[in-house]
């Protein structure tokens, strides 16, 4: 079978990006029948896995080489993370051991983001088969759980301020159980030793970063909880800040146990037994059970891949929203973009209106496949696609655009999911060419606001949309169900180049910018031929709905007016901001880039 670069070489032309670098695009008037080429062969690479799938379903790279020595790297969004996994490769653990030990200590020193309590994506690359696997962790609902569980007595959704410190916002915790699913597929070293660094941290405490000193001086109503009010409090009773020193015994107790006990330490035991009464505490209790913890379950499943210019893009299926990453790449490629660059307003706007449009889609259709219908071939279809980028006009709709029926749709409720944005992206490699690009989350700031043992409990049930149901009675995608996974933004991708190889990783926080801020940075690096540090740190624009969110005074000159011209106006975005952290490989180099918005870092090498 010829490779992606090879069909598209076939079908069009050699052109330059105007960056200067050549890239295979295709000439205007082929683009439809090549991209009908691509895509059938991505569709016989991949597809997304059937309702339910639980087998391990692989995406296989073309076989490469005998396997060779990598440079490992890590790239986080704390530096002591970072370091804890690093000094694990040094060990000459594998890529998930390392990863294992970056989620530790990431749980301890990024409270605000990510945690044990919490759940996560990941994508894994096998170096030595070529295989790609999703596993995935997201959290469920409780056996318990009901359709109206976020509906108030008057019948109409709660508020989320009153939801997201409810007991009845924390689902099952998955990424415990993820973690050492993989780790017993792929882990060199002992579990058992991989959380040293995340126990003496805890116990000698590590000082209060500038980012989560900044949460902290936030009123977040997490923060307010009797749980996060006595964990971050001084002496004298006033809230820590930026330079004190934070200590964990509690925590420090726990991965100790963690340590020596495996997942039974949380999905049993005392912790469980603690997890269940905080989350049945008032206000609001929620409905979690022992039984819902100990038989929690992650998922594999098929990655869904689909080419981007010279690149096959390979994310995890619904319940991520991968494929609305896919979606709107391909609707992209449908434009001119790749031949503008940052300075130009127009190349913003075309990634404005189909960032509208592919959002308009992911919020009507994905959901938890195991209880909805989703699309997902459909959604990518080159001809569906093709007529969605045909919407885009010569200035924004006046009106947000509808969702629109690609084959397979099921006419559902329109969505009204909120999703903040508590979120961490990691990524690993090992020195034997195993990849991890892993998305985790507690879901919004400091989670629930409750802790058991140390950290905080995710508020991941308030991903489901409140309203479960429409006027008409049409079930929503995204509802609450027991046992349903939410919906997420979470997208830890790999990219592979044509002849199958490791050429890249990507994901994000961010809740529901996610898909943007991932999309903008694959633009920067892939087509406009920026460094991924450059990429990363190009100015976010988030467009959802009737807003258009933006990093106004990030934007090159006249960018923004231009903009404005075309009917977009834009308004500050969030307060959390991306969290984008990627790697492209370039000429067999490691071009690693860290979001500056945060406190990353980019390790290369084990550090000898």
């Amino acid at each position: 079978m010829k490779t992606v670069a090879g069909m598209v070489a076939g079908a069009g032309a050699v052109t330059a990006n105007g960056q200067g670098r050549s890239t295979w695009s295709i000439a205007w008037p082929y683009m439809k029948i090549s991209r009908l080429i691509v895509a059938a062969a991505a569709f016989l690479t991949a597809s997304c896995a059937p309702t339910g799938q639980t087998e391990p379903a692989i995406v296989s790279a073309p076989a490469a080489s005998a396997p060779q020595q990598e440079v490992p790297f890590v790239i986080a969004a704390n530096p002591l993370a970072a370091k804890a996994g690093q000094d694990v490769l040094k060990r000459g653990g594998s890529a998930i051991d390392a990863a294992i030990a970056v989620q530790a200590m990431l749980s301890l020193v990024e409270p605000q983001s990510s945690g044990l309590g919490g759940g996560a994506f990941l994508t894994y690359l096998d170096g030595a088969s070529g295989k790609l696997t999703i596993y995935d962790g997201r959290e469920t609902a409780p056996a318990q759980a009901s359709t109206s569980m976020f509906l108030g007595p008057d019948g109409k959704p709660l508020g989320y301020r009153e939801a997201v410190t409810s007991g009845r916002a924390t689902g099952v915790p998955g990424a415990v159980a993820m973690l050492a699913m993989v780790h017993e597929e792929h882990g060199a070293l002992d579990w058992s030793s991989l959380f040293s660094a995340a126990e003496r941290t805890a116990e000698q405490g590590f000082v209060i970063s500038p980012r989560l000193g900044r949460f902290l001086g936030i009123p977040f109503p997490q923060l307010s909880t009797p749980d996060a009010t006595a964990y971050f409090a001084n002496a004298d009773g006033e809230r820590k800040t930026t330079g004190d020193r934070l200590k964990n015994p509690e925590y420090a107790d726990f991965v100790r146990r963690l340590a020596a006990n495996g997942p039974e330490a949380l999905y049993g035991g005392s912790t469980a037994a603690k997890i269940v009464a905080k989350t049945r505490a008032a206000p609001l209790e929620g409905r979690m059970t022992m039984a819902d913890l100990a038989g929690y379950k992650p998922v594999k499943r098929e990655a869904l891949c689909n080419p981007y210019r010279v690149y096959l893009v390979c994310v995890p299926p619904p319940p991520s929203s991968g494929v609305a990453l896919l979606q709107l790449l391909a609707m992209l490629e449908n434009t001119d973009i790749a031949m503008r660059g940052p300075d130009d307003a127009q190349a913003w706007f075309l990634f404005a209106e189909a960032s509208r449009l592919m959002y308009a889609d992911r919020d009507q259709y994905v959901g938890d496949p195991a209880f909805a219908s989703v699309p997902v071939k459909g959604l990518l279809e080159p001809a569906y696609v093709a007529s969605r980028a045909a919407l885009i006009g010569k200035s924004a709709a006046s009106s947000p655009p509808e969702a629109g029926t690609p084959r397979g749709a099921v006419l559902a409720a329109r969505d009204r999911t909120r999703e903040p944005a508590g979120t961490s992206h990691f990524i690993v490699r090992d020195a034997q060419g195993n990849v991890v690009s892993i998305t985790t989350t507690v879901e919004s700031i400091f989670g629930s606001g409750r802790m058991v043992d140390g950290f905080f409990l995710n508020n991941q049930l308030t991903d489901f949309s409140f309203s479960p149901v429409d006027a008409e009675g049409r079930p929503a995608a995204n509802a609450v169900a027991p046992g349903k996974r939410p919906r997420s933004s979470m997208t830890p991708t790999i990219l592979l180049d044509s002849d199958g190889r490791f050429a890249g990783a990507i994901g994000s926080a961010g809740g529901n910018s996610i898909l943007a801020y991932v999309a903008k940075s694959l633009v920067g690096a892939i087509d406009w031929d920026l460094s991924m540090q450059e990429a990363l740190a190009l100015p976010n624009l988030v467009a959802r709905g009737p807003r258009f969110g933006g990093e106004l005074d990030k934007f090159a000159p006249g960018v923004a007016e231009g903009l404005a011209a075309r009917g977009v106006d834009l308004k500050p975005g969030q307060g959390e901001d991306s969290g984008v952290h990627a790697v492209i490989i370039r000429d067999g180099k490691v071009d690693g880039g860290f979001d500056p918005r945060r406190e990353g870092v980019v390790l290369v090498g084990t550090g000898e």
